[in-house]
């Protein structure tokens, strides 16, 4: 049976235990990817100059199949296919050995004319991570020339703090994910990733619609968020975790890696803090220390006439004072410590929210903007 070179690409991806090397070494034996499928084993085997279990007539009779399958979901639904041997495949992965051989994207995003960002991190992100993300991501938005693409895993904490960040602030964002593009994971994140496909980014997976979810694939997503990026950012991380992962194949894959530090008490800066310890990490507190880390360049801008601290009002400065004193603080704290009403210090919290000074996190709790 014939089949249209898509189902036998898609096919050629499937081959188990199969890289860009070898798979390039097949094709040039071979001819092509149909070629490889139409030959027998035994034709094969004189082809190759040895046998391998992936030669078995059976084995590639029902890969086919599944393609052909996955092939008719593909179109019905309008998913692009990035194959390694085609110009749209994502460039940077081809310097990674374990990268895949087909990639499914929903959405457009044109991953080799941009710099890319990979911000990854705990799924327990604190208000500390939070806070990082939102200002690294809009710090890179406002100030690069070429404002690039983030790339994470869509998971909860840092992943869809990122993804939105960039959504809010205007970039494209890819999501790369641990399934097939049948279905969203976690559930919860359907209308961030309804809103990625629309606004320029893409969704992005080497799992197709028939592969069952299960917990290695999130494990094996890494790679590509990693093989993706020009660099890698760990926001937060406990002591073990899949983002340590990913930074530690983002060095193999010889990009550069930044991690947020944090205090030594603090759970999810423990993992952050090991990467800078001993230097798979280098330090980053905002856009500004990534950017010329990287050499990038940034927007020119006109000098502008910043506000003098005497516009503040005295109860203004006070907050100020207190909170670069001690980093955040409950309102009950600044209550006690400015001699205030509760309500009166609301009211002014309130109006220091909207002119961009302060921003509260759970917890009745503040931070300087």
């Amino acid at each position: 049976m014939k089949y249209d070179s898509i189902v036998y690409r898609m096919a050629f991806a499937e081959l188990r235990g199969i890289n860009s090397a070898l798979a390039q070494e097949i094709l040039d034996r071979t001819g092509s990817e149909e070629a490889f499928f139409d030959a027998s084993a035994s034709q094969l085997g004189a082809m190759l100059g040895y046998g391998i279990k992936i030669l078995d007539d059976t084995y590639r009779a029902q890969l086919l199949e599944k393609a052909a399958r996955e092939a008719d979901f593909v179109a019905a639904h309008n998913i692009a296919t990035l194959y390694f041997t085609e110009s749209d495949y994502p460039a940077r992965l081809t310097d990674c050995e374990d990268a895949p051989l087909m990639l499914y994207g929903a959405g457009e995003c044109a991953l080799n004319d941009r710099l890319t960002v990979g911000i990854v991190g705990t799924r327990h992100a604190t208000p500390y991570g939070l806070d990082f993300t939102e200002r690294l991501v809009r710090g890179l938005a406002e100030s690069l020339e070429e404002p690039p693409v983030i790339v994470s895993g869509l998971a909860f904490g840092i992943d869809i703090a990122a993804h939105s960040a960039a959504l809010k602030h205007g970039l494209p964002t890819v999501a790369v994910l641990a399934h097939g593009l049948n279905t969203i994971y976690p559930a919860r994140h359907r209308q961030t990733a309804a809103r990625i496909v629309r606004s320029g980014g893409m969704l992005l997976t080497d799992y197709t619609s028939a592969d069952a979810v299960h917990k290695g694939n999130f494990i094996a997503r890494n790679r590509i968020v990693a093989g993706l990026c020009d660099c890698l950012v760990v926001a937060e991380s406990a002591e073990k975790g899949g983002a340590l992962i990913t930074a530690r194949l983002a060095a193999d894959y010889n990009r550069d890696v930044f991690a947020l530090p944090g205090r030594t008490s603090d759970r999810y800066s423990v993992g952050c803090n090991r990467l800078i310890a001993t230097s798979t990490a280098a330090l980053v507190t905002g856009a500004d220390d990534l950017i010329a880390a990287m050499g990038w360049k940034k927007k020119e801008t006109q000098p502008v006439q910043k506000e003098l601290f005497a516009s503040l009002s005295e109860e203004e400065q006070a907050v100020v004072d207190y909170l670069t004193l001690h980093g955040d603080a409950q309102i009950n704290q600044l209550t006690v410590a400015l001699n205030l009403s509760a309500g009166k210090l609301m009211g002014l919290l309130i109006d220091m929210e909207f002119k961009g000074l302060v921003i509260a996190f759970p917890g009745a709790r503040y931070r300087l903007a």
